[in-house]
This record gives structure tokens, sequence and C-alpha cells, in this order.
């Protein structure tokens, strides 16, 4: 639980995500925000990423454009518009100061001229924390996470570390692994580095799509 002596700042976020402890709040009214650090935790591995002929389907498509860091601080607030959410208010301070800070970043998923879906994590050496998704169009959060795990893939990403196993996140990959195996995971992508800037978003589905086919 936060201590009322001191403020959570970006570096103290930061230190604790290469601690593997990540922050969370009761509910969006609470004032509190407390660490976690669980006995199981949910990772994508980059290279199994499961896509559904319909996703693949949806994917050919088209129809649809991806960005990068487009409208954090949106992508932020429709992940936390729902009935029951962990994100307050202290947590989208937060989030925002480590975007400013380019540690914080976003992809979206847009359609018709609005935002169909999208996803927000944290990058810290090759480590990558996915921290909320949102879909206002169907499949917009698995789109996101198509085109994510691509990019970080092409970035030089090691680890996508989703926190915890949804059924969501198992249907596209998303498997359970240990504290301590995680915490190995982690500790050899803190000792690589990986730039989610350093090349831009590849938007053709098509090609996303080829990719992922061959690598999972």
């Amino acid at each position: 639980m936060q201590d009322d002596d001191f403020a959570l700042t970006p570096e103290l976020l930061l230190n604790a995500y290469a601690a593997g402890v990540f922050p969370m709040s009761e509910g969006r009214d609470s004032p509190e925000v407390f660490w976690v650090d669980p006995r199981r935790r949910g990772i994508i591995p980059l290279d199994g990423l499961h896509i559904s002929r319909s996703l693949a389907k949806r994917m050919r498509r088209g129809g649809y454009d991806v960005t990068l860091n487009a409208d954090f601080a949106r992508v932020v607030a429709a992940c936390a518009d729902r009935d029951e959410t962990w994100i307050n208010a202290e947590i989208c301070r937060l989030y925002v100061s480590l975007h400013d800070l380019g540690h914080a970043h976003s992809l979206e998923i847009w359609q018709d001229g609005a935002m169909a879906g999208g996803i927000y994590g944290v990058a810290l050496g090759s480590a990558f924390f996915g921290e909320s998704m949102f879909s206002r169009r169907t499949n917009g959060s698995k789109l996101a996470l198509v085109h994510l795990v691509d990019h970080l893939r092409r970035c030089g990403f090691t680890l996508l570390d989703t926190q915890f196993l949804t059924d969501h996140l198992a249907s596209m990959g998303g498997v359970e692994i240990s504290r301590g195996a995680y915490r190995l995971q982690l500790a050899s992508a803190l000792q690589h580095a990986a730039d989610i800037t350093s090349l831009p978003l590849d938007r053709d589905a098509h090609s996303v799509l080829q990719r992922s086919t061959q690598t999972s």
C-alpha cells in the first residue's frame, strides 16, 4: 500500500518493474496504490502468438489503421472506462508521466476515424510490460495485440509480460510461468536494450500476418 510519507514517482515505478512488481488500485475511486508480485506470471512468448482463423480473416479484410503513441492518455482513459477497474487517478498520472519520459507507450487501432481498440504498457530494457487493453469495436484489442507483438519482435524485444493470464490472452498464446522463471526471463531482458521507436510500425496487415504465421 502507498506510504503517505512519499509520493509515487516515475523513477520508483521503473525500479519496481525492474524488481518484478507492478502497481494496482482497488478501484477507480480508491486513493491508494499497492504493489503486486504474482506467484504465477502471465507472459506471451513473442514467437508463440496464436492468431485464430477468424482474426486472420479480419486482418486480411483490412479497413483499419494502426498507430504508435498517437494518443497515450486517451488509451489509458479508455482502458479505465469499465465497470470495474484497477486504474485510479494516481495510476493515470504516473503512466502519463512515464510516457512523457519515453518509457510508456500505446498502440492504437482506428476504424472510420474513431479509436476502435488499443493497448499500453511500459518498456524497460528488452522487456515490455503490457498494462491494459480495450476494445470499442469487435476484435479491437486483438488487432492491437497482434500488431504490438509484431512490432516488439521487429524492434528486438525479448519479453512481453501480461502480468496475469486471462482466457482472452490464453486464446492468443499467453502462458503462465512461475515467479522464479519469470524473474530469470526479466533479468535477461533487462541486460539488453530495445527501442520501440527504433522502427516505424508496419501498417500492412498482410505482412504482419505473414511474419506472425512464420514465427508462431
